[in-house]
């Protein structure tokens, strides 16, 4: 397995978060972004997980809320990746796909875009 601190990891994931267009940044609405070393249990292979209440499905009605929540696992993304490149690439295409979901965009057109 490829060795990387929670620091650097974390740094990567900073770096993909300031490469997300600002037009996009300006959009994202009560959310926050989270590092965790391993995913919840039973989900070993898992790279990021949004839970919250996309935009799209957002009403009247959504006032006064904790913020979606958007993790990056850092075991598994070390696990799959054989150099740092690949983890940066992991890392980006990761955090692109988890922002996407905030954005109210489903898996299938995720793969369709070659972010799955």
């Amino acid at each position: 397995m490829l060795e990387m601190t929670r620091e650097e990891f974390e740094e990567l994931v900073a770096e993909a978060l300031d490469r997300i267009p600002p037009e996009l940044t300006r959009l994202m609405d009560n959310v926050a972004v989270f590092v965790e070393d391993e995913p919840p249990a039973g989900d070993s292979e898992l790279l990021g997980l949004y839970e919250g209440t996309p935009l799209t499905d957002r009403g009247e009605w959504y006032a006064g809320v904790l913020p979606d929540r958007i993790t990056i696992y850092r075991g598994p993304t070390l696990r799959m990746c054989e150099t740092r490149e690949d983890v940066v690439s992991e890392t980006e295409v990761t955090v692109v796909h988890e922002i996407a979901h905030h954005f109210g965009i489903d898996d299938a057109r995720l793969h369709a875009l070659g972010y799955g």
